[in-house]
């Protein structure tokens, strides 16, 4: 890691400590997937992911955790998408809204999350699939 690995690094580290649960964020970062340019060398991929901040989580490889659609189905169980981006490939972080969420909500979206409640994602697909499928016939 060079230089000014470094000190991007440390600076996506001192931004995602003034985060709080709740935060609307832009976080920019690198995916894993290499693409090839015409001249047949790698090339990096870039990419803008936005959401409502709601931690790092991880034990061995940290990653920040971007709810986007929420689900509510009750007052305090939510259904979300999220984004995984791991820590390490993060390159800025950026708040557009503090305190987008309400705390008490935040709280429980975050909450839901960790219990790992995802049956209405499952449905959804499903009638996605079912859907498509029957356009193709």
């Amino acid at each position: 890691m060079g230089n000014s690995d470094l000190a991007s690094a440390k600076e996506v580290l001192r931004q995602i400590k003034s985060l709080q649960l709740g935060d609307l964020v832009r976080v920019e970062w690198f995916d894993a997937s290499i693409g090839r340019s015409s001249s047949g060398g790698p090339i990096d991929l870039p990419v803008k992911s936005w959401g409502v901040f709601l931690g790092v989580f991880g034990e061995k490889n940290k990653q920040i955790i971007l709810a986007q659609n929420n689900f509510r189905y009750t007052e305090t169980i939510y259904d979300s998408d999220y984004t995984a981006i791991p820590l390490t490939w993060a390159v800025n972080v950026v708040v557009i809204e503090k305190g987008h969420l309400p705390a008490d909500e935040a709280e429980n979206v975050l909450n839901s999350f960790i219990s790992g409640k995802r049956r209405a994602i499952r449905f959804r697909r499903r009638q996605w699939r079912s859907v498509n499928s029957e356009k193709l016939d």
